[in-house]
This record gives structure tokens, C-alpha cells and sequence, in this order.
């Protein structure tokens, strides 16, 4: 594991990003700390509406920890510096983690966030691989992870 994460250190110092990938990484990180912030604030009830009624731990408890998660990531992605690869692949497993929680949100026919019908639930569905590349591409990581698998394979 040590050696996969010192791979991605190194391609992502030689993977330059360009000057509007490091805008939209500071977009993206900007959104997400505002997100998290919104978890444990002014949104929270809406947060807990997404729960999954299966999800095997409390509501609450999830929509605070998804929260922190957040503001975590997106003070991660404002201040990346040598470590966005990293950062970026983290983001974007966090974007496919919640992702069943979107689908349940479509299943369930749960309202929140003004999704208060099933095609504007799916419509949201596309947008989560969306955030997915945005946070790989943004930070660099795609290339670095290709360059990875390409090394490894030698």
C-alpha cells in the first residue's frame, strides 16, 4: 500500500495541471466545505431525509460524520498543494460511497433538496459520476492513475 501511495506522490508531481484544473479543484473544494458545513447546520434535516431507511447506523450519526468527511475533503482540495492526487482519489471515492444513498433516494421516492420527483431524482443520478471525474480530473489524478496501472503492468 506504501508503495502504491509513494507511485501516485511521484506521478502527480509529474503530471502538471493546468490553471483552470486548479480553479475548478478550488470550485470543487470550496463546494464541498460548504456542503459539510450545511451537514451540521442549516440543511441537516434535508441531509437526514437522504439517509437510507437500511443504512445500519443512526441518521443523524452519518449526516454529521458525512459532514466532517466534507469540510475535510474540501480543506484537502483548497490546500492540496503536492498531495492532490492523493486528495483527489479520496474525493472521488467519497463520491462513489454516497452514491447508494442517491440511488435509495430514487428507489424510496424520498423528497429532499427540492428532488421531489423521480425523473428529477435520476436527472441527479448522472450528475455523481460528474463529481467523480471533476474531482480526478481536477486534481491530476486520472493521468497519475494511468501512469500507475502503466508502470505497474511493467
Amino acid at each position: 500500500m506504501r508503495e502504491l501511495l509513494d507511485r501516485l506522490l511521484q506521478a502527480g508531481g509529474r503530471h502538471q495541471v493546468s490553471p483552470i484544473q486548479t480553479r475548478l479543484r478550488l470550485l470543487l473544494g470550496a463546494v464541498l466545505t460548504l456542503a459539510g458545513v450545511s451537514h451540521l447546520s442549516w440543511s441537516r434535516n434535508e441531509f437526514l431525509a437522504q439517509v437510507p431507511s437500511w443504512f445500519p447506523l443512526d441518521a443523524d450519526l452519518v449526516v454529521v460524520l458525512s459532514g466532517i468527511v466534507e469540510i475535510l475533503l474540501g480543506v484537502a482540495l483548497l490546500l492540496a498543494g503536492r498531495h492532490r492526487v492523493i486528495v483527489g482519489l479520496a474525493a472521488a471515492a467519497f463520491f462513489i460511497a454516497i452514491f447508494p444513498g442517491n440511488i435509495a433516494q430514487l428507489v424510496e421516492g424520498t423528497d429532499a433538496f427540492g428532488l421531489n420527483s423521480d425523473t428529477s431524482r435520476a436527472v441527479r443520478l448522472v450528475f455523481q459520476p460528474v463529481l467523480v471525474g471533476w474531482a480526478l480530473w481536477s486534481t491530476g489524478a486520472w493521468p497519475a492513475i494511468r501512469s500507475g496501472a502503466a508502470s505497474s503492468q511493467k
